[in-house]
C-alpha cells in the first residue's frame, strides 16, 4: 500500500504564487512515475504535470512555462511550483502515481482577486 499526502494549498491573487508537496508513504519502492492532477468543479480530473524518475517531466498546455514538477532530495517526495496563477487554476490539486492506482485526499487552490 502507498499513501499520499498534499499541502501547500490556499487562496492567492491572480499572478501570485503556490508550492504543493506531497508525500509518499508505504511502500513506496515501485513508484516510478509521479503526477499532479486537478478538477475544477463540473469539470473532469485532468493531468498537470506528470515526473518519471530520470526522465523530463510533461505537462498539460495549459500550465507549460508557469507550473513545475520536481522530486525532493528523498524519492518518495514530489513538489508542484505553480507560478503566474490564473482564476483558472482554481481547483482541487491531487498527487497521485502515474497509474492512477494511489491518490492523495487533495489540496484545495484558489486565485481570485
Amino acid at each position: 500500500q502507498v499513501q499520499l499526502a498534499e499541502s501547500g494549498g490556499g487562496s492567492v491573487q491572480p499572478g501570485g504564487s503556490l508550492r504543493l508537496s506531497c508525500a509518499a508513504s508505504g511502500y513506496t519502492a515501485w513508484i516510478t512515475c509521479m503526477a499532479w492532477f486537478r478538477q475544477a468543479p463540473g469539470t473532469e480530473r485532468e493531468g498537470v504535470a506528470f515526473i518519471s524518475y530520470g526522465a523530463t517531466p510533461t505537462y498539460a498546455d495549459s500550465v507549460k512555462g508557469r507550473f513545475t514538477i520536481s522530486q525532493g532530495n528523498a524519492k518518495n517526495t514530489v513538489y508542484l511550483q505553480m507560478n503566474s496563477l490564473k482564476a483558472e487554476d482554481t481547483a482541487i490539486y491531487y498527487c497521485a502515481t502515474c497509474d492512477k492506482k494511489y491518490w492523495g485526499q487533495g489540496t484545495q487552490v484558489t486565485v481570485s482577486s
